[in-house]
């Protein structure tokens, strides 16, 4: 069993910088990859970036490379998403999830309660 614990949303201006922490426990967290998605009102949740379980492999949407970047400190069971140059459209709850280095939600076992990111223009 993991349990997974988003911190660090909040709102920001265009152009600006967010961490997102996912603090994680469970016997199996470092063994999983940790994959970031996000809703928007109205939309589907959408994936935006994967790292694998010993951190050398991550994956980014195209929406998100070369802005976005994840990591992780197994050591401190915490996987983080430093968010740069936002933009409004990144306006979104974010979500962690433990579960395979996969691009698709429901693929992934266990999920935070998410945070929420806004972005103004």
């Amino acid at each position: 069993q993991v349990q997974l614990v988003e911190s660090g949303g909040g709102l920001v201006q265009a152009g600006g910088s967010l961490r997102l922490s996912c603090a994680a426990s469970g016997r199996t967290f470092i063994t999983n990859a940790v994959g970031w998605f996000r809703q928007a009102p109205g939309k589907e949740r959408e994936f935006v970036a994967v790292i694998s379980w010993r951190g050398g492999g991550t994956y980014y949407a195209d929406s998100v490379k070369g802005r976005f970047t994840t990591s992780r400190d197994n050591a401190k069971n915490m996987v983080y998403l430093q968010m740069n140059s936002l933009k409004p459209e990144d306006t979104a709850v974010y979500y962690c999830a433990a579960g395979p280095f996969a691009v698709e939600p429901t693929g992934f076992a266990y999920w935070g309660q998410g945070t929420q990111v806004t972005v103004s223009s």
